[in-house]
């Protein structure tokens, strides 16, 4: 994992439970034409131990994110691919608008000098199907593979930048059910370009269902990915590995009600976590913390907070409900992959992040959210992550302690 607030899944971990902001100065470009001058972004990064300068030159920043992350995952997995399992080990790449600052400069030189003024390398430097191929020159297998091409432009992306991944690790997880593949690598990562003045909300710092003050944070050049590997318990058993959680629920629904607001009862929210929760066969009041989606957007906010007293019932005033996009700002396409790990290390740690800079919640929002300062917790035995997309699309995962 690579985040504003971590480079790796332990320093991030800590970084959260110490109540870090990731939210800095913008360093990448000048802002000075810009309302908005400060994001999340990835700091510190070295790729060189991984990644030749050669091979750097061939590939846009997102996509050696990308391969660093792959290599974490693979490093943490214990997996050795060897001729006899490669064709039973998969991996599933996805990108939320990777890239598109190189898309913006080479629109530029088009504009301005015509097409000899784009590099003939520019397609294969930004493909998001390269970071899938070049994941496969360090660790990762041949066959077989999903490559989502997923980050054309952001008209597309919108409808769907939070939700995805959450479908896709499910969907990886009934494959290895299903014994179609006994493993496999989930992969998400998230990179955005300069043009944050098209988006006003941004230029308050945020601050998590304030009254008062309603913006989204966005992470962009900080793109973050993450990468999974989503293997059947027995596999992992076999080979000795650790096992952080089980991925024992999925949800997912479509309200259909507006392109960007949710529908004021959170009808669709609630929708994806009773099927989470029916996927699980627990009852709402076995979890015990649960990862918001929450954006600080007064609509948002409210409504999930609706979904959540719908689906709790008298639970909801005890469950712990925390936005770690307090801390690490809305990380778009990789916001459910990074979160999906918040929620697993929170079951092994039994610890549940904060939501900072909460300090006069709307209206509401007047469920417990771990306001401020981690709490430390015992016999946590379920937590469940949300993510809700424009559009209407939910989604929402459970994990199970092991």
């Amino acid at each position: 994992m690579l985040s504003p607030v971590g480079n790796t899944v332990e320093s991030t971990w800590k970084a959260l439970l110490c109540r870090q902001s990731g939210i800095s100065l913008i360093d990448h470009f000048d802002t000075s034409a810009y309302a908005t001058k400060f994001a999340g972004l990835v700091k510190d990064f070295n790729c060189e131990d991984i990644i030749s300068r050669k091979e750097q030159r061939k590939m846009d920043a997102f996509i050696q994110y990308g391969i660093v992350a792959g290599v974490q995952a693979m490093q943490d997995s214990g997996l050795e691919i060897t001729e006899e399992n490669a064709t039973r080990i998969g991996a599933a790449i996805g990108s939320g608008i990777g890239g598109l600052g190189l898309i913006e400069e080479n629109h530029t030189s088009l504009m301005n000098g015509g097409p000899r003024k784009i590099s003939p390398f520019f397609v294969s430097v930004n493909d998001c199907e390269h970071g899938g191929r070049s994941s496969d020159y360090h660790v990762w297998p041949a066959w077989p593979k999903h490559l989502y091409r997923d980050r054309l432009y952001f008209r597309r992306a919108q409808h769907w930048p939070c939700w995805r991944v959450l479908s896709r690790m499910a969907m990886r997880r009934d494959g290895c059910r299903w014994r179609r593949e006994s493993q496999y690598a989930a992969g998400r990562w998230w990179f955005w370009a300069r043009h944050v003045h098209y988006l006003p909300a941004m230029i308050t710092r945020k601050r998590r269902a304030a009254r008062g003050i309603k913006s989204v944070m966005v992470s962009y050049w900080a793109m973050v990915p993450v990468c999974w590997y989503l293997k059947s318990t027995n596999t992992r058993k076999k080979r000795g590995a650790k096992i952080y959680a089980e991925l024992v629920g999925f949800g997912m629904s479509s309200d259909a009600y507006h392109m960007t607001s949710p529908p004021e009862n959170g009808a669709g929210a609630a929708l994806a976590m009773a099927n989470a929760l029916r996927d699980a066969g627990i009852e709402a009041s076995q979890i015990g913390y649960v990862n918001a989606h929450g954006t600080s957007t007064p609509a948002g906010d409210k409504a999930e907070a609706q979904a959540v007293k719908t689906i709790f019932g008298e639970a909801a005033s005890r469950v712990l409900v925390s936005s770690t996009k307090s801390m690490t700002g809305h990380l778009l396409g990789a916001a459910g992959a990074v979160e999906s790990i918040y929620s697993i290390l929170a079951l092994r740690d039994q610890a549940v992040p904060p939501t900072i800079n909460l300090d006069n919640p709307d209206e509401g929002c007047d469920l417990d959210f771990v306001p401020h300062e981690a709490r430390q917790v015992s016999g946590m035995e379920y937590t469940l992550c949300n993510s809700f997309g424009f559009g209407g699309t939910n989604g929402s995962l459970i994990f199970k302690k092991i």
